[in-house]
């Protein structure tokens, strides 16, 4: 390990580089970075690389999902909550059992379950590789927002899928009623050892004396924990994450400062930047364990295979796609939806198209144990299953990948107006703010807004920024004012978010510009 550690290092610094390369060339960072890691594989004298399925599902996933839930929007997931929960449960059930069943019927020695098997391992799409090349093109906020609200869900249900698919296969059989009582334990355990353990967190943050630096320090600690916790007791340790996440990212602005909230930030960024990075990486580097492994069936047959099964699943979520809008124009007619509106047969083709897999199911496939059970006979089609997984991820980010901007741009989807454009939101706001800024220093500092020149140059500075604030002298009083007058216009975003006219992004965004008053003014003199 410690020998290797210069070229852990160039790992990083060669991430940074290919990043700011992908950037410019406008391509997803993820596809460029697979595609370094595999000619990195091919490098004299580099030293193999063996990805450990522990060392992702432990140190890897819950951080890069803890994040995820707390970019999401809480508004627009359960805005979106039926779509999402579709995509991410039922979607992926289906889409494993059409793998099952193509798997069984052309590969040979393939048994329905241990299709199955393949089918919850290559089910979830990534949500990272979707999310990095949507930056590089405009997709309506709804899109955006269920691919975010899929991608946090669907790897606990195919997780799910996989370990009762590992249990048929080993046994030979599978017994109904325990599944489901297994599923439901998996599922309520999950989100409530995650809610449990958040409330916890909460309580810490808001009633002990922590500062910036320890609160930072809680929200890394906080993922690991609610996955760990939930795993031992045998529940969906990703479900823990996203739950738990979820819970405190809806209340950061009551239990975090603006310091530990823009410290947090910054951390957290770097943090997932690099894990992301890594990650994709070491998929190309694992290329030479995974090839080395296949004995029985000829390259050319196993790439076949390969490609049949990514056939499969861009055909199922194209089609569940196109379900799932004709199942809404249905459902509309007897409970309300979302939207009454038809998104028509464009927005399909994009939702069916950002199928990306990922690490994640590399991760899963690597789960595998070589054994049957300790001392037993070797796990059928263990080292195809990891070649089929792999061929399904380099195939879905490099063809689905580099066409999806294409895709994008040439399907011209509507706006679908879900918010006021960004420019018009973002006068309504700074409006709203100004007269509630005014109308409470009025009420609650009258006496104060007399003597203070500082206060009174609060109304001017929103309708435009004031020339030289750093000039005026704040006294203790004032600064006491100022700072509540800041907290005010925070609870009046909070309460803003819950209007449907504004994007929660939005919202955020002038979340932090209190934050950094805030910041500013706490030191000012």
């Amino acid at each position: 390990m410690i020998e290797n550690f210069p070229f852990y290092l160039s790992l990083i610094v060669a991430i940074v580089l290919l990043v700011m390369l992908a950037n410019k060339i406008k391509v997803a960072y993820p596809v460029l970075l697979v595609i370094a890691g595999l000619l990195i594989s091919f490098i004299p004298g580099v030293p193999a690389m063996k990805i450990d399925p522990e060392l992702i599902f432990i140190i890897f996933l819950p951080p890069l999902l803890y994040e995820a839930a707390w970019s999401i929007s809480w508004k627009e997931l359960w805005k979106w909550r039926r779509i999402i929960g579709s995509f991410a449960f039922v979607v992926v059930f289906l889409t494993a059992m059409s793998v099952a069943f193509v798997a069984n019927y052309f590969i040979p020695g393939f048994s329905l379950a241990l299709g199955f098997l393949l089918g919850g391992i290559v089910s979830p799409p990534d949500a990272v590789s979707a999310g990095a090349i949507l930056k590089f093109v405009k997709v309506p906020k709804r899109m955006a927002s269920i691919l975010e609200g899929e991608s946090l869900l669907n790897d606990a249900s195919s997780l799910i899928i996989l370990r009762f698919a590992m249990v048929a296969v080993a046994t030979g059989q599978f017994i109904w009623h325990e599944a489901v009582f297994s599923f439901s334990w998996m599922v309520v355990g999950g989100v409530g050892i995650g809610l449990l353990i958040g409330w916890i967190f909460m309580k810490i943050h808001k009633n002990l004396p922590t500062d910036a630096n320890m609160d930072t320090i809680l929200t890394i600690v906080a993922p690991y924990i609610m996955y760990i916790a939930a795993e031992e007791v045998h529940s969906s340790g990703v479900l823990s994450v996203v739950s738990g996440g979820l819970l405190l990212s809806n209340h950061r602005h009551r239990i975090l400062s603006a310091s530990s909230r823009l410290r947090g930030i910054n951390v957290w960024q770097s943090f997932a930047f690099v894990l992301n990075g890594l990650v994709f990486l070491l998929i190309g580097l694992d290329l030479p364990e995974i090839t080395s492994g296949l004995e029985g069936v000829s390259l050319s047959a196993a790439i076949g295979y390969g490609l049949l099964i990514t056939g499969v699943l861009i055909v199922v979520r194209l089609l569940s796609a196109y379900g799932a809008v004709i199942i809404t124009l249905i459902a509309r007619n007897y409970i309300r939806v979302a939207d009454t509106r038809s998104p028509g047969f464009k927005a399909p083709i994009i939702m069916g198209w950002t199928g990306m897999r990922g690490v994640v199911s590399l991760a899963a496939a690597l789960s595998i144990p070589t054994q049957l059970y300790p001392g037993g006979p070797d796990f059928p089609q263990r080292n195809l299953i990891l070649f089929i997984t792999f061929i399904v991820i380099l195939t879905t980010l490099l063809v689905q990948g580099l066409t999806l901007p294409f895709l994008i741009r040439k399907v011209n989807m509507p706006s679908f107006d879900d918010y006021l454009s960004d420019e018009e939101a973002d006068e309504v706001i700074r409006k709203m703010m100004a007269k509630h800024t005014l109308e409470y220093l009025t009420e609650h500092y009258g006496d104060i807004l007399e003597k203070s020149p500082f206060l009174r140059s609060i109304h001017s500075k929103w309708k435009e920024k004031i020339d030289d604030e750093s000039n005026i002298q704040v006294s203790p009083e004032v600064k006491l004012a100022y700072l509540d007058v800041l907290n005010q216009q925070r609870l009046l975003l909070i309460d803003q978010n819950h209007h449907k006219e504004f994007d929660e992004d939005l919202i955020r965004k002038h979340m932090m510009r209190i934050d950094l008053e805030e910041e500013r003014i706490k030191y000012a003199h």
